[in-house]
């Protein structure tokens, strides 16, 4: 694991980390979370990007916030410390790996270290403001507005201009057809902001849409 995760912690608190922390490695496209998953632990990312979603029972998802190094994920420390079963999927979208801690140490490194009691609001304040932007891109933008900013948090989230993503992927992400996805897609080519290749595209330049 990478020494600066842990850089803001109090250097008893790194250290009792690194004992009860287990690592877990992911592929890309392995599950995390599934609904209906007990949880017991808290999950940090150590490396990688994890993807958090709801998934309806005909398989339709809404995209609800990616993770990246250092962050962790608000609703499986809720679920673990409350012994609920979890109302979310997670995926990793490349290589991962993560840190699980045992719930039974939440509530006790709260009240002993600053910094763990710090760093779980502030967890629970980015997810929050994650999850509003994410719902007001639902509730108030047309498709073609929540398409750009779907390709500009893949962007942002993966450093890469390039996202490896077919159009029914999309489609269900967004809660639309491929057709529709595709259509729109190919008028941002036409324009020159993308180009599409199999199954990925490449952004060229996106600024100022």
């Amino acid at each position: 694991m990478e020494s600066n995760i842990l850089a803001n912690f109090e250097p008893e608190l790194k250290k009792k980390i690194q004992q009860v922390g287990v690592i877990r490695k992911f592929q890309a496209d392995d599950f995390l979370m599934k609904t209906g998953q007990s949880i017991r632990s808290a999950v940090l990312v150590t490396k990688g990007i994890v993807k958090v979603f709801r998934e309806d029972d005909e398989g339709n998802e809404v995209f609800m916030y990616n993770l990246h190094p250092g962050e962790a994920c608000a609703i499986s420390m809720t679920c673990a410390s409350r012994n609920l079963n979890s109302q979310i999927m997670a995926k990793a979208l490349i290589d991962t790996e993560v840190m699980t801690i045992p719930v039974e140490l939440m509530d006790e490194w709260a009240a002993k270290y600053k910094t763990w009691y710090q760093f779980v609001l502030e967890t629970y304040r980015s997810r929050f403001e994650e999850l509003l932007d994410t719902l007001d891109h639902i509730a108030f933008r047309n498709l073609d507005e929540r398409l750009l900013w779907y390709l500009k948090q893949h962007q942002k989230s993966l450093k890469s201009n390039v996202i490896k993503v077919s159009f029914t992927d999309i489609a269900t992400e967004l809660n639309s057809s491929r057709e529709v996805i595709s259509r729109l897609m190919k008028k941002l080519a036409e324009k020159g902001f993308i180009k599409i290749n199999k199954n990925q595209i490449e952004i060229i330049n996106l600024k100022g849409l």
